[in-house]
């Protein structure tokens, strides 16, 4: 069976939602990349395999799999004939960060209340004209997600200071990049040092993190209108053909491409 990438996204009108994604994978394995807004993904076909938090994880058919930001996480196909998802990208104002840690501890939730009310959601973001019924959809899924996350026992997962530190840091130059150089002056620590603790706190190397930021940051533009071009310099990167390379390595397809399947 030859390969298939099918994908579609756009940024809804919807208070909340920073993109609705969706796409069908046969063979395309994501890489351990981050996100910076709360990923809620429902599977409609086949299944998704994927470690977060350096634990492994799936996607059957009744599960809502909710996946924090800042936290690395990978995906691949677990059935031969791949998956199809939806997948909607939610900031803040949904869900704080305060519900990270209870999130990364159980990200697949069995609630078949939920996994339809995250479909209705889906459907009238897809209706033009509909947002209000969308907005109001997407305040229940709030609310249960909420109570599924508080219900659980809260403790302070492990986030050593120094990789937050650095994370923060590289959270603040996402566009202009930053000398792994200047950061050790600046957090008082050997380069080598700086990249270790970032490793092991997040399961990811400090430059991919940053790339995974930057190319978050090149499909809001996309989805705006930019051409690729004036993404690539207002994101960080070298030129166009740089950022394709990640882009697609990243996302699955090209961002001509994924430009192009915006509604």
């Amino acid at each position: 069976m030859a390969a298939r990438q099918e994908v579609t996204a756009w940024r809804p009108r919807v208070p909340g939602v920073t993109e609705v994604f969706h796409a069908h994978f046969t063979e395309y394995a994501y890489p351990m990349h981050v996100h910076d807004a709360w990923t809620l993904l429902i599977v409609d076909d086949g299944a998704v395999r994927y470690d977060l938090d350096r634990h492994e994880h799936g996607t059957p058919h009744d599960t809502v799999s909710l996946l924090p930001p800042h936290v690395p996480h990978n995906g691949s196909p677990a059935t031969p004939h791949g998956f199809r998802k939806r997948v909607l990208y939610l900031d803040s104002s949904l869900l704080g960060d305060e519900l990270i840690g209870p999130a990364v501890d159980g990200p697949d939730l069995r609630d078949p209340v939920l996994r339809r009310r995250v479909g209705q959601v889906h459907g009238a973001l897809g209706r033009p004209g509909d947002e209000l019924e969308a907005e109001s959809r997407l305040a229940l899924v709030g609310e249960r997600l909420r109570e599924h996350l508080r219900r659980r026992a809260t403790r302070q997962r492990p986030d050593p200071v120094l990789a937050r530190s650095l994370r923060e840091l590289l959270d603040g130059h996402v566009a202009e990049g930053l000398v792994l150089a200047d950061a050790a002056r600046l957090l008082h620590a050997h380069p080598a040092h700086l990249v270790r603790a970032f490793s092991t706190a997040y399961g990811i190397p400090p430059h991919q993190y940053l790339m995974s930021r930057r190319v978050g940051r090149a499909r809001r533009l996309l989805l705006d209108g930019l051409a690729p071009g004036e993404v690539a310099v207002a994101t960080g990167f070298c030129d166009q053909a740089h950022l394709t390379r990640h882009f697609k390595k990243l996302v699955g397809v090209t961002p001509g491409r994924y430009r192009l399947s915006s509604r």
